[in-house]
């Protein structure tokens, strides 16, 4: 039996969206999640990256992506103009947080987001004993080369919902290798909404 290595977070997501439908994917690396739902869902891709190697590997995967940056990138698109923009591990990497979920909103039906939960158990205790920024499986990063430049949390996530008025449909809470259910702010190392005006 093959082995299947596919990210749990792109299990989740690929079993959120509909077959045939349109996809703008914001920082979408280097398309391994969009040539998936290519392939498997029929959806109709458009992708949006910063990193020239990840576009070229985009390129070699048949997709259609875009070289822009995810603060500014959607200027040029209608409203609701997808039925899913995908915001998966970039939201947090966002210079105007605010502004790209707006914009994400206004151009989709429906958005997901994906990050990591910087009040993961294992995050809090390396910074309560030793002190020092948290180094976990979804945060692998030194403090001085990590891309990230917010660091927030689910419950973080759900306030900011709350206070902007955001509707959350679902959210799936994961570990490493399974969804977590029990206390997700302490025990999830990702999580992933799916989110609607």
């Amino acid at each position: 039996m093959k082995k299947d290595n596919t990210r749990l977070d792109h299990k989740i997501i690929y079993s959120i969206i509909e077959p045939k439908s349109r996809v703008l994917d914001l920082g979408c690396g280097d398309g391994e999640l969009l040539a998936k739902l290519v392939e498997g869902k029929n959806i109709k891709a458009q992708g949006i990256e910063l990193n020239n190697k990840a576009i070229y590997k985009c390129v070699e995967r048949g997709l259609n992506v875009s070289h822009s940056n995810v603060d500014d990138g959607l200027k040029g698109y209608p409203d609701k103009s997808f039925d899913y923009v995908i915001l998966n591990q970039s939201m947090q990497e966002a210079k105007k947080v605010d502004y790209v979920m707006k914009e994400a909103l206004r151009v989709g039906k429906k958005v997901v987001v994906g990050f990591p939960n910087f009040a993961y158990l294992t995050a809090r205790l390396r910074v309560f004993f030793k002190g020092k920024v948290p180094i976990t499986p979804s945060l692998p990063y030194h403090w001085y080369s990590t891309p990230n430049l917010h660091f927030l949390s689910i419950s973080d996530f759900r306030s900011f919902c709350l206070e902007k008025k955001i509707t959350i449909i679902k959210a799936y809470y994961l570990g490493e290798k399974k969804a977590i259910q029990i206390l997700p702010n302490l025990f999830a190392l990702n999580a992933i909404f799916i989110i609607s005006r």
